[in-house]
């Protein structure tokens, strides 16, 4: 079988390194090596994708491989993808060269800003790289890819904490007035929740040497028979270091200053993908390896989904910052998918892997259109827009067809989702459902106001000349736009290849879909 999941993790990983070597100089070209290796690994995941098989018969984990790495402690390098993986996978061979388009000159303009620390008056020692950032964007896509495939627990968690150091550069060195401490308390909040998973880690390879051969295999830790104790303690270790990561109320505070502060291609990473690897942790560790604690925990957890959806979509209505709403509509966004992990059923569980999905393409989106306005208005605050629609009419409709998208319109992807993830939280949680389909009309008020603000009304004198978006920047978002109304009307590819992984999930934690309830005839 062919090794996919190594080859596209080495990939990009090689073309960093090719970028980080050009001559000074050769910013052009070093460009076009990160798009064009992005586009490689996106060609290679394709093919990847067509070669998963999805019959009734065919394994759960797939383009599996597994060589020893520390054999003394049972580490592995062990690769492997089941439904729920691939897709995120695909996801970021996707969004990456979206990311890289759409980011081709931001480096140029920050330092071209009179105002920037880094800018046209600065020392040459003190300006940004732009081979460092287009070398990061394709380091970031391997650790991205590495923590999806990864089956080999230990080999999981040094790619979780290895995506951090260059996102942490990402958001450091290319990001806003308020990057430092923006990066700071991004990478403060994930070392803690990293310090956790690995007291939990090592308190799971003592399990294991108490049945047998010590070891992190994944599928050799599912089996152990562990007391309920050890359960609850070790789920709580990897559930609060995922919640922070995804990040579910009340550990998202990190959150809207990370994605308001982040370049607009690392914001578009760090929510649509980074954040994924919490709510892909519930699936692919908490709840198969610790199902008593998973089920035991579900109400709360469900507790704390529901609170974050409205939550979220409150404090996105009072935002003034662009920025700062998106990010916080994502609070609301990963309450939904929470919500659809912990609820048990099949329907809310593959609602809820392919909301990850829909999220990072919808989000992405919105991120993209705002930190185009932003670029030509140099104002992140709503209330220096207003009539842009008149001026910028392809930058509005985008913008219009994204905000859509993210208060889930029938007819785009993110309906399809959000759907699953409430029916199918309904049939075993109906109030917590209840409650969290008020999220969608205040989706609606806060995704509608913003655009109102700053797309209608008349137009304001200080942007009167502001241009409308470019072919290079329209070419960027013509694939996410183009992905959410395809599966939004032909999901089935997808919801085909996450629903077997979402079963036997379930199956792991010991829980089926609820019976039907059936009318009595008199």
């Amino acid at each position: 079988m062919t090794p996919w999941l190594t080859i596209i993790g080495v990939v990009p990983l090689a073309g960093a390194l090719v970028v980080a070597l050009l001559p000074k100089g050769r910013d052009l070209l070093a460009k076009q090596v990160a798009l064009g290796t992005s586009l490689v690994v996106l060609a290679l995941t394709i093919a990847m994708c067509l070669d998963f098989s999805t019959a009734k018969d065919a394994p759960r984990f797939q383009f599996v491989q597994s060589y020893d790495w520390i054999k003394a402690f049972g580490v592995s390098y062990s690769v492997g993808a089941d439904g729920i993986a691939l897709v995120l996978i695909a996801l970021i061979a996707v969004l990456v060269p979206v990311v890289l388009l759409a980011s081709w000159d931001d480096v140029e303009k920050l330092d071209a800003d009179p105002a920037s620390a880094t800018g046209k008056d600065a020392p040459l020692s003190l300006r940004r790289s732009v081979k460092g950032f287009f070398a990061l964007l394709l380091v970031l896509e391997t650790m991205m890819i590495g923590v999806f495939a990864a089956t080999d627990v230990f080999l999981f968690y040094v790619f979780f904490e290895a995506m951090l150091i260059p996102m942490y550069f990402l958001i450091g060195t290319y990001g806003g007035p308020r990057r430092s401490y923006a990066a700071v308390k991004f990478l403060l909040y994930s070392l803690v929740g990293g310090l956790l998973m690995l007291a939990a880690v090592i308190g799971l390879y003592v399990a294991s040497t108490r049945q047998g051969p010590g070891t992190f295999s994944f599928e050799a830790l599912a089996a152990l028979d562990m007391s309920h104790f050890t359960q609850g303690w070790l789920f709580l270790g990897f559930f609060i270091a995922f919640a922070i990561k995804a990040p579910l109320f009340p550990f998202h505070t990190w959150l809207p200053d990370a994605g308001a502060e982040s370049p607009t291609g690392g914001a578009v990473l760090l929510v649509g993908v980074l954040d994924k690897v919490g709510t892909f942790g519930f699936l692919r560790y908490c709840i198969p390896l610790f199902p008593w604690a998973a089920r035991e925990f579900a109400p709360y957890v469900i507790t704390l989904s529901v609170i974050g959806v409205i939550y979220g979509a409150l404090l996105a209505m009072g935002q003034k910052d662009m920025k700062r709403l998106v990010s916080y509509t994502s609070v609301a966004h990963f309450g939904f998918i929470g919500m659809g992990c912990f609820a048990f059923t099949t329907q809310a569980g593959t609602g809820s892997v392919f909301y990850m999905v829909n999220h990072g393409l919808s989000t992405g989106a919105l991120f993209l259109v705002i930190g185009f306005l932003i670029d030509r208005g140099r104002s992140r605050l709503i209330s220096d827009y207003s009539g842009i629609a008149k001026i910028a009419p392809t930058l509005a409709a985008l913008f219009f067809v994204s905000g859509l998208s993210s208060l889930a319109l029938p007819g785009l992807s993110t309906f399809i989702s959000e759907f699953l993830t409430l029916v199918g939280t309904y049939t075993r949680y109906p109030v917590a459902a209840v409650i969290a389909t008020t999220g969608i009309v205040l989706a609606a008020l806060y995704i509608l106001l913003v655009f109102q603000r700053t797309m209608q009304g008349p137009l304001s004198t200080a942007h009167a000349h502001l241009k409308d978006l470019r072919g290079r920047e329209v070419a960027a978002l013509a694939p996410l736009l183009a992905l959410m109304i395809f599966l939004g009307f032909y999901p089935k590819p997808v919801t085909d290849v996450i629903t077997p992984a979402v079963q036997a999930t379930l199956q792991d934690a010991g829980t089926t879909d609820p019976t039907p309830t059936q009318l009595q005839s008199k």
